[in-house]
């Protein structure tokens, strides 16, 4: 079995629901295992700490989690059309793993939760490749064979699932959504798969 890594940060519990969902793709695929992992907050006080371990949920990832996947789905709630500040610290600590080439040629999808319609999703997907892209992976996206692409009438986008949860957070996951969520981990599996034998 080959770990593909699903790393996102939630507030609301949105995002991870869609990182569970691109594990289920994930796991669909034969030979193909989801490493699901969150980040700690952050805070503007610095006497604040995380517990090493959190209380609910996924564990927190490791440098290592990255060394030893065959593939990266990264998902984050939208801040302002950008990343959350969780997960955006985490990234900035990857320099040593940028200078070793950790993440050169592994294939990446990125994911999101936004408030409304156009909150910003978008550029939020396209904000998360750009560490991915200087790390030298491979970008996956969601092809329009996915009809649910062209039928969405909530989240859904050519550069990865998305999910519109509404003012206060509590729209449930269309079933749009889910399928595209489902189809883009079992696509980056795929690809993971094949990049990772050997020739």
């Amino acid at each position: 079995m080959r770990d593909v890594l699903v790393l996102y940060y939630s507030t609301h519990g949105a995002t991870r629901q869609l990182a569970q969902l691109i594990a289920r793709g994930i796991e669909s695929v034969p030979g193909a295992r989801a490493r699901v992992r969150t980040v700690p907050k952050v805070s503007t006080v610095c006497e604040a700490v995380e517990a090493a371990i959190p209380d609910t949920g996924a564990p927190y990832v490791e440098l290592s989690d990255l060394h030893e996947c065959i593939g990266l789905a990264l998902g984050s709630p939208t801040r302002f059309g950008n990343m959350a500040a969780p997960l955006k610290y985490f990234l900035d600590g990857t320099v040593n793993d940028w200078l070793a080439g950790t993440l050169i040629g592994k294939p990446a999808c990125v994911f999101t939760s936004t408030g409304s319609m156009h909150g910003g999703n978008e550029t939020t997907l396209l904000s998360m490749m750009l560490p991915l892209l200087h790390h030298g992976m491979v970008i996956v996206g969601t092809p329009y064979s996915e009809t649910a692409l062209s039928t969405t009438t909530s989240g859904g986008t050519p550069y990865g699932p998305s999910h519109i949860a509404g003012p206060e957070s509590r729209a449930p996951i269309s079933e749009a959504e889910k399928q595209l969520a489902i189809a883009q981990g079992k696509r980056l599996a795929e690809i993971a798969l094949q990049l990772a034998t050997p020739r």
